[in-house]
């Protein structure tokens, strides 16, 4: 999908086989997605990547504040030196959650490459029969049935990513990006969960829990010394050690919710189900085929090979070529431009507020063919004018074709042309009144209709 092919320069002096550098761009840097590259595409992140630094500070400041009020004080309590040893704990602890946190946020977590163009139909054989100007109608199924161990299971097509997603895949819809055995899309960490990031991401919040009640335990051992230290009550000893009293707060809430967490991953775990699959409650009238019993499926989770990830987001891949606007008279050619507005509105019949917005050039396009080519298509007599003066390569019968034709729309001398019948038709129903000026426009119209031709 990424291959990059070699173009030859255009001079004789070059070398056969010579790669144009300026066509070329790094996977990332032409990447689809809504992902955030640092680095050189070393590391890749979601669309929310400024959620990360909110995650990193919700752990180093509680363990900078522990480790400057409460495990520095309890450092000479211990015999033996072993006081030390507490704040060396929480270094290391903290260190191994914040590694495991940009492993879970910074590496891909199992993106399926895009197609460039539509999988092919299983019953198409090419051999359809069509005009010069018509394409063959392929519709593709949304959906397939696959057989995983014994059961079927549905799969879905996906029209961003052009192709039939894997079983247990899912689109992203704020990384925008297919991934393998989806699982969520964490805010906290800025990034998708999936196959390649789940044990990262089950270990960082298992590691978050246990530094939670470290933290917490340490605060109530140093509550405890100073109740034994200066025999008074535990409210008084509280009083003087106000650090450890937010630090008890902020972990008991947290341990809610990262614990909460752990617990409930580990119940997917040993059912093999994702978060996704859970909340759709896909496995509760029929039997999950990924199920190989509690032991297993921790097996798969955290003691088989990560598999390698199916992008080289620093390979370097062809610019894709840049389509400029076409100048028409000065100005830019919409791809649209030439058709009547009724037939980019699909057929919508126009109304007179869109003909005051786009004034007179809106008004060469209508007609009163319009209702009989509504379902034929956009036909010559709607090509633009400016359009047919602008090719000089045309010959001047095809100027002559391309030429709009007169419209009972479009205003020639600033005065609508009311047919003189209707007029008549119109005084014999009314007042001498209204004859009269009936016949008085008619003739004002007759007039400049004869300087006109003149």
């Amino acid at each position: 999908m990424y291959a990059a092919p070699r173009q030859r320069l255009g001079t004789s002096d070059s070398a056969a086989g010579v790669v144009d550098e300026s066509a070329l761009l790094r996977t990332y840097e032409a990447w689809k997605g809504s992902n955030i590259f640092l680095f050189g595409g070393r590391f890749i992140f979601g669309p929310d990547m400024r959620s990360l630094l909110l995650t990193l500070f919700l752990i180093g400041a509680p363990v900078g504040v522990f480790c400057g009020f409460v495990a520095r004080k309890l450092i000479d309590d211990f015999p033996h030196h072993l006081g030390i040893s507490i704040m060396v704990v929480v270094g290391v602890m903290t260190f191994i959650d914040l590694i495991l946190l940009v492993l879970t946020s910074g590496r891909d977590p199992g993106i399926i490459p895009r197609n460039d163009h539509p999988p092919e139909p299983e019953d198409y054989d090419g051999s359809a029969e069509t005009g010069a100007s018509q394409t063959p109608q392929l519709r593709l199924p949304r959906m397939k049935d696959v057989i995983v161990n014994g059961v079927t299971v549905r799969i879905k097509y996906c029209d961003t990513c052009m192709l039939y997603r894997p079983p247990r895949c899912s689109h992203c819809s704020i990384c925008n990006n297919c991934v393998e055995r989806f699982d969520h899309h964490c805010p906290w960490v800025g990034q998708c969960i999936g196959q390649r990031n789940y044990r990262f991401f089950f270990m960082f919040v298992f590691c978050t829990t246990l530094l939670c009640l470290y933290v917490h335990g340490f605060c109530w051992v140093y509550i405890k010394r100073i109740m034994d230290g200066e025999e008074t009550s535990i409210w008084k000893a509280m009083i003087k050690t106000p650090a450890s009293i937010v630090l008890i707060v902020y972990t008991f809430i947290t341990f809610w919710f990262v614990g909460g967490l752990t617990f409930f991953h580990l119940y997917l775990i040993g059912t093999n189900q994702s978060t996704y699959e859970n909340f759709r409650y896909r496995y509760d009238r029929r039997a999950n085929p990924y199920n190989k019993g509690v032991i297993e499926n921790f097996k798969e989770v955290f003691c088989t090979s990560i598999p390698p990830s199916k992008n080289d987001f620093r390979k370097k891949v062809t610019k894709e070529p840049f389509i400029a606007p076409r100048t028409v008279g000065g100005g830019f050619a919409s791809p649209i431009m030439g058709k009547a507005i009724s037939d980019i509105e699909m057929g919508r019949k126009p109304v007179w507020d869109e003909a005051a917005r786009h004034g007179g050039d809106y008004e060469e396009h209508l007609s009163n063919d319009d209702v009989e080519n509504k379902d034929q298509g956009p036909t010559e007599d709607d090509v633009s004018p400016d359009l047919s003066r602008s090719l000089p390569t045309e010959s001047a019968d095809r100027r002559d074709l391309l030429r709009p034709r007169r419209s009972s729309w479009g205003r020639r001398s600033g005065s609508l042309n009311i047919s003189p019948e209707v007029l008549a038709l119109a005084a014999g129903v009314g007042d001498s009144r209204r004859v009269n000026d009936g016949n008085s426009v008619s003739s004002s119209i007759e007039t400049e209709k004869s300087q006109t031709n003149s």
